[in-house]
């Protein structure tokens, strides 16, 4: 029920019961008005990332209507900004202030295992798909996750993350509302209307893209030993944080790196101008340099998990990797910098020469 707090006033002190209520006496004669519904041309994505001009053509033929029959295209803005933003920034404000025409609002901060001491931890399935259903997503919806103008690709690829490890069959990446905006495409702002909810599906969680703290643990512990398997640990930290010179942006947190962990910082994948991704050929590049080895399992971690999953869709991007063999450490250094203790030797620094 908190997820539209700041969006649907008139929800947030339902009980469930009611909301279920309220959802179903709030949807117009559906059968009447889709009887009068003309087919819509069912389009699809050809690739993970998506461009403006590729949504924007898409939204015109599978607008995100509550009387259709096909397939919708669902804008998602996914806009997040860190706990120390100098501005004050917040996704929410944003959101409000310039989005994409019917785009719904989804909140990092409160889709989350709220059980965690950890921010940003997968929430359960069941907390997932009530999120969905508040959102109006269907599961046969292709949904299209876009950050804010003002970062260009920041938290959008952790929410699509989050939509493929419960399964959701279409999820993409806009590259990106910056663009969008500077090409001219449509916006609107203010307040949100209220969208359909839906009954979305209790998913079950694929285990195999997410690393957990025991695991990461477990890695760290065997770096450099023989017969270890040789799995890599990439970080998107600044290089400051990496290094252990710059501090955490959360107040009593250490900064450093786990041992054999390596280095590639958000802006690294990213164009340095629109924010965009980089071009797959100029990926692969940036993780050749870095010695990263296509060949062996890839663990993606960051600050709380966010940013990792820009690492990973840069992997995904870049076709670099296997697949099957990736996944992001959910807890990332917040969870790792608080459980391990001074004396596993597990947070490094780096001296500046």
């Amino acid at each position: 029920m908190l997820l539209f707090t700041a969006l649907r006033p008139a929800r947030v002190a339902l009980p469930k019961s009611s909301l279920q209520r309220f959802c179903q006496s709030s949807r117009p004669s559906l059968a009447a008005a889709r009887s009068n519904a003309r087919p819509a041309t069912s389009r699809s994505f050809s690739n993970y990332l998506v461009t403006p001009k590729e949504l924007a053509e898409a939204l015109k033929h599978n607008p995100p209507s509550p009387i259709a029959f096909d397939t919708r295209v669902i804008p998602l803005c996914a806009s997040w900004f860190l706990p120390n933003d100098p501005e004050g920034r917040t996704g929410i404000d944003v959101f409000i202030e310039k989005r994409i025409p019917k785009a719904r609002f989804f909140d990092l901060d409160k889709v989350v295992d709220k059980r965690s001491p950890y921010p940003h931890m997968l929430p359960n399935p069941k907390n997932f798909a009530e999120a969905m259903s508040e959102l109006g997503i269907r599961r046969d919806d292709t949904v299209v996750v876009y950050d804010s103008k003002e970062l260009g690709i920041f938290s959008a690829p952790r929410v699509a993350w989050t939509m493929k490890v419960f399964g959701h069959p279409k999820v993409h990446i806009l590259n990106n509302f910056r663009t969008w905006v500077d090409e001219g495409l449509p916006t609107e702002s203010g307040n949100v209307w209220t969208v359909e909810c839906g009954t979305y599906p209790i998913p079950e969680m694929d285990e195999n893209k997410v690393a957990g703290y025991e695991e990461v643990r477990e890695v760290a512990s065997d770096y450099n030993k023989e017969g270890a398997e040789g799995i890599q640990i990439l970080d998107a930290r600044s290089p400051g944080r990496w290094s252990g010179q710059d501090p955490e942006p959360r107040e009593g947190l250490p900064s450093g790196h786990m041992p054999g962990s390596i280095n590639i910082p958000v802006n690294a994948v990213l164009d340095p101008e629109t924010k965009t991704f980089l071009p797959a050929d100029k990926l692969r590049e940036v993780f050749t340099k870095a010695g990263v080895d296509p060949g062996k399992p890839i663990i993606s971690s960051c600050g709380t998990g966010v940013t990792a999953c820009v690492i990973e869709t840069a992997l995904e991007e870049a076709q670099y990797g296997v697949p099957e063999k990736r996944k992001v450490y959910d807890g990332s250094w917040t969870e790792w910098a608080q459980r391990v203790k001074p004396s596993d030797s597990l947070i490094q620094e780096t001296k500046e020469t």
